[in-house]
């Protein structure tokens, strides 16, 4: 077992280093790893999704009386889906960071096609 199994070469497998949860790299990829660069394009790549996301409800929802953009689910639902099937998942993301405000942890289609979001 001292050895990689699934390597050509005949070195020896490497240890993993045991951080503590008060390191600040605990739970992070080793700088400069395709890993971490797949971690930064994936963040990046899901802030776009949420921005085109915004950019829809403020194009097909309707100006408030107070002064925001609110668009129903169902409505929201059936423009984006034809772009992406991750909807909820933007949108949850989206209110994460302050962007949108909803009723509920979750939306589910159908059930909720009447819930209101609305985009700060």
């Amino acid at each position: 077992q001292r050895k990689n199994p699934f390597s050509n070469a005949d070195r020896p497998a490497s240890k993993p280093v045991l951080t503590h949860r008060a390191d600040p790299t605990y739970g992070r990829p080793p700088e400069g790893s395709k890993t971490e660069q797949r971690g930064k394009d994936a963040h990046s790549h899901v802030g776009k999704e949420v921005e085109e996301l915004c950019l829809i409800i403020r194009n097909t929802g309707q100006m408030g009386e107070d002064g925001h953009v609110s668009v129903t689910f169902g409505q929201l639902f059936e423009t984006y889906v034809t772009i992406s099937n991750k909807v909820v998942g933007i949108l949850l993301r989206a209110r994460k960071h302050g962007l949108v405000h909803f009723e509920g942890e979750m939306l589910w289609q159908g059930k909720d096609d009447d819930a209101v979001i609305t985009l700060l």
